[in-house]
Order: structure tokens, then C-alpha cells, then sequence
């Protein structure tokens, strides 16, 4: 588990919301995005996605590595790294600037930043979430966490991994 208390690994990956999850493989190369990781399905009912087929695809990479068909090709990653354009960028810079009035103290300073970097990122929940921490949402932002989630009738706030159809040899995880 990491503690990214400055985002910094969040932006690098292309992390938009918790929790996420990277496969990394033993030579350092990233083998499957920022992706939705659950460990169980504790909130289903939430946000609609069963983890049983992630935790199988993990299992299945583990044994076979390179070879598991959970492991993304380099063009198919590249289709799925975070693109670093100019808005994602400007986003990120004024999250940071944002980030660093909160920490010496200027909270309601920092308010314009996150609001910037929220408009230019919407799909951003870190910087939504990060932001409401410091302010009153209603009051400051017009909006929370509650409202959000209802503004998106019914869509998940976080999509599902995109898995291949597992042979049914597949190794599966305990429910």
C-alpha cells in the first residue's frame, strides 16, 4: 500500500480515483494500467463492479507473467497510460499549487486552484476528494461527494478494468 500524500505518483501514473491499481513486473516495465483495483466486493452495490474478475486476471499474471493474456501488449498500454497534454498538465499544476497553500496554511487561497484544476479534469475524483477536504464542498465547490456520484445517473465514477475474456481454465479467487 502507498500513501501518495503529494499526488506525485497519482500524476505520474495517471491516477484518477482510490483504489487503483499498476502491474509492474520484476524488470520495472508496467504491464497493465492505472486501473480500478478492488480486493473484494464490500462495495458493489456502490459502484457496480465485481472484483472476482480483476483478483483472477492478477492471479493469472502472477503464475504466467509475460504470457498471461492479462498483460498488455506496448501498444495496447500505450492506448492506456495517461496522456500528459497541455490541459492534464495545467490540471496537475494548479492541483499542486493548490497543495502547497493548504500545507502552509491558506486553505481558502487554494480554493481558485482546486477549482481550476477540477474544470480542467473533471474526471479527476483525487482532486475533487482533496479538495473538499479543506473547504465546506456545498459552500466552496456547490457541490460533494453524494452529488457528484448522483450527477452521474447510474454511470460508475470509476469504469471497470478492461479485461479479456479469461479461458475457463482460469485461475479464480475465493468469493
Amino acid at each position: 500500500m502507498l500513501v501518495d500524500e503529494k499526488h506525485t505518483v497519482a500524476t505520474l501514473y495517471g491516477m484518477v480515483n482510490v483504489p487503483t491499481g499498476v502491474w509492474i513486473d520484476e524488470h520495472g516495465k508496467i504491464v497493465r494500467p492505472s486501473e480500478v483495483a478492488y480486493v473484494d466486493n464490500r462495495y458493489k452495490a456502490l459502484h457496480g463492479i465485481d472484483a472476482q474478475p480483476y483478483l483472477a486476471a492478477l492471479l493469472d499474471w502472477l503464475d504466467k507473467g509475460d504470457k498471461s493474456i492479462f498483460a498488455m501488449s506496448a501498444d495496447r498500454l500505450r492506448e492506456h497510460l495517461n496522456q500528459f497534454t497541455p490541459q492534464n498538465l495545467l490540471a496537475d499544476a494548479n492541483f499542486k499549487m493548490a497543495q502547497y497553500l493548504v500545507a502552509t496554511g491558506h486553505a481558502r487561497e487554494a480554493i481558485p486552484y482546486f477549482k481550476t484544476a477540477q474544470s480542467l479534469r473533471p474526471d479527476d475524483w483525487n482532486y475533487k476528494r482533496n479538495a473538499w477536504l479543506f473547504a465546506n464542498p456545498d459552500q466552496d465547490y456547490g457541490t460533494n461527494f453524494g452529488k457528484e456520484v448522483k450527477a452521474l445517473n447510474g454511470k460508475p465514477y470509476y469504469p471497470a478494468p478492461d479485461l479479456p475474456k479469461a479461458p475457463s481454465s482460469s485461475t479464480r479467487p475465493p468469493e
